[in-house]
């Protein structure tokens, strides 16, 4: 594994796709670091091609015993990103403490450290979407795995290792690789097998008065969108800090409904239900990347609309998928 390339997350979601993009470019040279606890995973392994898997365990035990091999680049996407997770030990300790371990090694070996953060970090959105320093520091995050998120995203602006670091603020991605995730999967993926068996799609009610039901809105970002900023920010060391992955255009949950059933040229049926009680007081009624940082450091790609990402989503996997 000398010179290569370790992927934490690398059975994931992002994290296979970023895999798959490399080995696109002819690395093959690539460690995948992760947990196999869902057949899915193993269903993503079987999709890209690597030298070596190694269990976060092991991984963490070959850290502690200074017997990791040296590595020109690490892409560390692995991490609990349950928005309900309400174990604080557990989230401070996979998502902080093994992410600034991580980070520690990358900077003792001279290698490029590039990790994800997330939008949670962001709260109610309330100081904007504005990934600058000054703003980052004030942040207020709604639950505890954008706190742990965002703790570690404070101590690598606070460190001097932030000179080889770039930090992703993933927002809302999809697509292909997310059926591992459960609750966690994109909107796309659980309607579709709803409409499927139902042809209707639920959308929770708004509890606000400024915002009509479905009309809450986000920044919708498909996962070749997002593997290739990352990607971006691994082939430009020379530039770091924390960065917006989105659009920087939010889209509301009623055009993300019609552009599935778009997609599966059927005609859009929405049937709002309430909101569960426990996350109606940390509910994000928008998000929208503030996008003008990675634009002013050379970042000029554009982006997927959602209807061409959602239809792209449905007719290249979503209904293979369901064929099987």
């Amino acid at each position: 594994m000398k010179n290569g390339i370790l992927v934490t997350g690398g059975a994931g979601f992002i994290g296979s796709n970023l895999v798959k993009a490399l080995n696109r470019r002819g690395c093959e040279n690539i460690m995948v670091v992760d947990h196999l606890d869902d057949p899915a995973k193993q269903c993503n392994l079987k999709r890209i091609r690597f030298e070596e898997y190694l269990d976060k365990t092991a991984l963490r035990a070959r850290l502690r015993e200074g017997r990791m091999p040296k590595v020109s680049g690490i892409f560390h996407l692995g991490a609990c990103s349950s928005t309900m997770e309400t174990n604080e030990a557990y989230l401070e300790d996979n998502n902080y403490r093994y992410t600034r371990d991580l980070c520690e090694w990358s900077s003792s070996i001279g290698a490029r450290f590039v990790y994800a953060s997330s939008a949670a970090t962001y709260g109610d959105g309330a100081k904007g979407y504005s990934d600058e320093d000054p703003v980052t520091a004030t942040l207020e995050p709604l639950n505890l795995y954008g706190r742990s998120k965002h703790r570690f995203d404070l101590w690598a602006l606070e460190t001097a290792a932030m000179r080889n670091i770039a930090g992703l603020k993933y927002f809302n991605v999809y697509g292909p690789g997310e059926d591992h995730k459960g609750e966690m999967r994109s909107l796309v993926n659980k309607a579709y097998a709803q409409i499927l068996r139902e042809g209707e799609i639920t959308l929770f009610k708004s509890y606000r008065a400024d915002c009509r039901d479905g009309e809450q809105d986000r920044d919708f970002i498909h996962v070749d969108d997002a593997v290739a900023m990352t990607l971006f920010f691994y082939d430009h060391p020379n530039i770091s800090g924390l960065f917006n992955c989105g659009t920087g255009e939010a889209r509301t949950w009623i055009d993300l409904a019609k552009a599935l059933f778009a997609a599966m040229n059927m005609t859009p049926r929405i049937k709002f239900i309430d909101m569960p009680t426990p996350i109606r007081n940390k509910y994000q009624y928008h998000t929208q990347a503030d996008m003008a940082k990675a634009r002013r450091i050379g970042y000029t790609a554009s982006f997927l609309s959602i209807e061409e990402g959602v239809r792209r989503y449905v007719r290249e996997y979503l209904t293979k998928q369901a064929a099987h």
